[in-house]
């Protein structure tokens, strides 16, 4: 971590409030329905601002985001048939027990 990037995490430490009124924990837990783009454009506008902001939660944000991109772009193997018969008859064996 750089001088700059400590200055700006004592400036906003996590879990207070920023001027947008969100503070970090609620940020971070609205942050993957945020990725996802579950929430409702106000909503997504003030997560937005919040992440804009604080340089914390920013940076939780864009970590989250190459890593689904990371993800996505190097998981292209598909599931054997086989594979996915194979689990959907353990499930059926269990819900048939009761487990």
């Amino acid at each position: 971590m750089n001088e700059s990037d400590d200055s700006t995490m004592s400036q906003h430490p996590m879990n207070a409030t920023s001027p947008d009124g969100v503070d970090c924990d609620e940020a971070v837990h609205a942050l993957y329905h945020y990725l996802d783009g579950e929430l409702t454009d106000e909503r997504r506008a003030v997560i937005s601002l919040h992440l804009d902001q604080c340089a914390p939660c920013g940076s939780a944000a864009h970590f989250e985001s190459e890593l689904r991109r990371i993800v996505a772009d190097q998981c292209t193997d598909r599931v054997p048939q086989s594979l996915i018969e194979r689990v959907a008859a353990a499930i059926n064996e269990e819900e048939r027990h009761g487990n």
